[in-house]
This record gives C-alpha cells, sequence and structure tokens, in this order.
C-alpha cells in the first residue's frame, strides 16, 4: 500500500482552512497606552509534490502575480497523489533573551530544546504587523515573503503575550499565515544557530481528521503525538537571583506540566530541487543540506565527499508547546472544525489532547489552543484549587459555546480568549496564594512542635 493510500491527504482541509482565513476577518487587539510594544511571526505553508511527480518548467517558474487560491489548489502538482502539505518551523539554539524566550515560547525555568515561527518585535518604521512578519523572515532566514512565490493569505487572531501566571501584557502577537505558490522553495540563509524544518500537517492533525472523520477507517489515533514539558514554578513566581526564595518556592509548589506535540524532523528538507530544476545532484545536496542544517554554502566545501553532503535523516523529536503550540492549533482549528456535541465519540476528531487532565481543565472545544497556557501543576491540591476558585472561568466558557452554538454572533465581539485566560489565571493566582499560605502555615506549626519536643520536653 502507497503512502498516499495509507495516510489521507490534508490538501482539500488545507485548501478549506486557508479559504476560511482569507475571508475571515481576525480579531485584532488593540495595544494600550501604558504597552504598545507588538510582534508578528509568520506562518510559512507550502506543498511538496511526491518525489517521482514530473516537475515542468511551467511548474517551476514563479508566477508574475499571485494567483487565487482556488487556481492555486487546482494545479496538477498540488493534487498529485503523495502530495504532503507542510509548515515551516524554526529551532533556535539561542533565542533573544530581551524577552525571556516568550517569543520563542520557552520562558525561564525550562530546558526542552523548542520550535518557533519566524518573527519578531514591531520596529519604528515599520509599515505594519505582515511588514514586520516579511522583514524580519528575511532577516533571520534570508526568506523573501514579498517575492512572487509566496501569498499572503490572511491573519490569524491577535495574541497576548503576558507575564508569568497573566499578571502583566508585555505585548500584542499577531500572527500572518503565507502560502508557497510553487513546488520548490527558494535558498535560504538562516541565521547562526537557527534550523529550519519542515514539518508535515500530518504530524499534526488526527488521523480521523484526515479520512473526513470516519472513524469506522481509523484503527486507532497515532498523530499527533502529546507529551508533556516541564517548567519549574519557582522560576515564574520567585526572583531570579533569590535562591533560598526559588528552592522554598519549589517546596511548596512543585512544578508546572504544558501540554506539547512531539514532532518528527526525520523527514527530508525538500524533495525537488531549490532554486532553478536545472541545477545537478551535487548543488541539489548542497542547498538541501544548507536548509536542513543552517550552514552556510560556504562551508561546504570543508566535506571530502559527496556522501557528506547529503542531508542525514536523524532521528530528533522536538516538543511543540508554548505559544507556537497556540498558533499552530490556531490554524489547525480551521482544518478541523470543533465538535460541542456531548455524544459519545464526538471529540475524537478533537485537537485537545486525549487524556482527563484536559477535561479537568474544562478547555472549550472551539479554542483548542487555550491548551497550550494552561498548566496542570505536580501537586494534586494545587489542581484542585484551581478547579474550586475557576468558577468564573467556568461561567467565561459556557457563555462561549452558548455564543458559537447560536451561530457566533457574540464570537467576534467579544474576546472570549482573553476572558478565558484572565479568568482561568486569577484562579490559578487564588489558588497558588492559598496553597503556600496554608503550607507556610504547616510548616511553621511544625518547626514549633518540633522545637518543644527537643527543648522543653
Amino acid at each position: 500500500m502507497s503512502a498516499a493510500q495509507e495516510h489521507p491527504s490534508a490538501i482539500p482541509l488545507l485548501s478549506r482552512a486557508l479559504h476560511q482565513i482569507r475571508s475571515t476577518p481576525p480579531r485584532i487587539i488593540s495595544s494600550p497606552a501604558t504597552q504598545p510594544r507588538r510582534a508578528a511571526v509568520a506562518l510559512i505553508i507550502r506543498v511538496s509534490p511526491p518525489p517521482n511527480f514530473p516537475i515542468t518548467s511551467d511548474n517551476t517558474s514563479t508566477p508574475t502575480s499571485s494567483p487565487a487560491l482556488t487556481e492555486f489548489f487546482q494545479q496538477d502538482w498540488v493534487n498529485a497523489p503523495g502530495a504532503r502539505p507542510e509548515i515551516l518551523f524554526l529551532r533556535r539554539e539561542r533565542p533573544d533573551g530581551s524577552d525571556g524566550g516568550r517569543m520563542s515560547g520557552i520562558g525561564p525555568g525550562s530546558s526542552e530544546a523548542h520550535v518557533a515561527f519566524p518573527g519578531g518585535r514591531t520596529e519604528d518604521g515599520d509599515e505594519g504587523g505582515m511588514y514586520t512578519a516579511m522583514r524580519q523572515t528575511w532577516e533571520e532566514i534570508g526568506l523573501d515573503l514579498a517575492e512572487n512565490a509566496y501569498t499572503a493569505v490572511g491573519q490569524l487572531d491577535d495574541r497576548e503575550i503576558t507575564t508569568s501566571l497573566g499578571k502583566r501584557l508585555l505585548m500584542i502577537l499577531s500572527p500572518y499565515v503565507f502560502l508557497q505558490l510553487t513546488p520548490h522553495t527558494t535558498s535560504v540563509d538562516p541565521a547562526s544557530g537557527t534550523t529550519l524544518h519542515w514539518v508535515p500537517f500530518s504530524e499534526l492533525l488526527p488521523e480521523s481528521v484526515l479520512a473526513g472523520n470516519s472513524s469506522k477507517h481509523v484503527l486507532h489515533e497515532r498523530k499527533p503525538r502529546w507529551s508533556n514539558v516541564t517548567v519549574d514554578a519557582s522560576s515564574r513566581l520567585a526572583p531570579r537571583h533569590s535562591t533560598v526564595l526559588r528552592l522554598l518556592m519549589r517546596l511548596l509548589v512543585g512544578s508546572m506540566k504544558f501540554p506539547a506535540i512531539v514532532i518528527d524532523t526525520s523527514y527530508p528538507t525538500d524533495v525537488h530541487t531549490i532554486g532553478s530544476p536545472s541545477i545537478d545532484g551535487k548543488a541539489t545536496d548542497e542547498k538541501r543540506g544548507q536548509v536542513e542544517q543552517g550552514s552556510h554554502l560556504s562551508n561546504l566545501g570543508r566535506h571530502s565527499s559527496l556522501s557528506k553532503l547529503r542531508p542525514r535523516r536523524r532521528r530528533q523529536e522536538l516538543k511543540l508547546w508554548g505559544l507556537s503550540l497556540g498558533m499552530t492549533l490556531d490554524l489547525l482549528a480551521y482544518m478541523a472544525p470543533p465538535v460541542l456535541s456531548s455524544a459519545e465519540g464526538s471529540r475524537r476528531g478533537s485537537l485537545l489532547p486525549p487524556d482527563s487532565e484536559t477535561e479537568a481543565m474544562g478547555v472549550p472545544a472551539m479554542a483548542p489552543s487555550l491548551t497550550s497556557v494552561f498548566p496542570r501543576f505536580s501537586y494534586p491540591d494545587v489542581n484542585f484549587w484551581i478547579w474550586v476558585f475557576g468558577k468564573r472561568y467556568r461561567e467565561v466558557v459556557r457563555g462561549w459555546e452558548a455564543s458559537v452554538r447560536a451561530g457566533g454572533v457574540n464570537d467576534r465581539r467579544i474576546n472570549w480568549t482573553g476572558s478565558a485566560l484572565n479568568t482561568f489565571y486569577a484562579a490559578v493566582r487564588k489558588a497558588l496564594l492559598l496553597v503556600i499560605v496554608v503550607r507556610a502555615i504547616f510548616v511553621l506549626i511544625g518547626l514549633v512542635l518540633g522545637g518543644w519536643f527537643l527543648f522543653f520536653r
């Protein structure tokens, strides 16, 4: 059985999603006067033809003008059996520390390697969020999204980047979606320490969604592979340079676990020649190595044989979590519409992690991206008190779901995501305060009883 038969194509889902993104106005969050900082990232999508598909000059020539999405998805190489839609992620070894790693989704207290989208902060002189995303992509990986080989599809909803536990707004982040219109990717020049990874959507979508939510054709869900990223809670609750206080907070609160999707980076970076289709095999391998490893062509002369120029398919796994996971789930939500029915099996095609912890958090089905910012604590009593204080959050979620069932009239008018985050993190802060006070009281009582037993008995 061929790969195309084993894995249903995600092309129809991608076509529907991009058409909907282009026709749906995003929710724009205005920057408050007290915090005007903004940032933008680029979600770059391409369709990789099957290796044996004959690429002609008509396919490889750069279009003089951007075709309509409908025309793009009608092309032969896009609809060829085995064509694979992919999305670009970056792995940064040393993310910009000016924001504490939040633009990369890492933040303090985690040692996990993390993937992100190209992008960064808006600078003076930028003409808007899309200009920022395009400029940052060019500066970071050398990919010019202003070329006719790419088209801007639209924008996803703005996201608020806050300090730990949502106490203070840092900046507003705007994600923009771009589509590559040609079967080959132009050559790139990644910054030092940056690696590019093209990940198939089949790694991110449940197989039941790819199969048209027909569960009888899916024996078991293999994708996506959900995991967790553990973050030291003391790194987000205690001062960075106070070792004693951080140790105390670590004992009192424990650690936090954030959901993550494990992605396999052993896929070949490109199927066809990057650039002109007439480039010979050696040059192809050189440029493939440049894209895969983030190296410069000038360094390739150090290798002594052609075999060293071929990218090794090293089995490497990265975890997609934090802001990058949230924006990815926002995009995937257009490909896998939420199921609000409570009937058995209705969540089989959901983008939510298939575990009881997600159920306990009450993450709304229409906003799976909220799972990326909702932590679970290692101490069960902390999670219990979050649930106790989360009554207001659950009311917001019920109102959100009622709005969607009523036709979504209020969905674009009310910032449901922001309200849900604010109320959830308010419950987290109350729960942590209560747990810390109660534990401190018990520790004090233990010290008093221990002192009395040792010195007065």
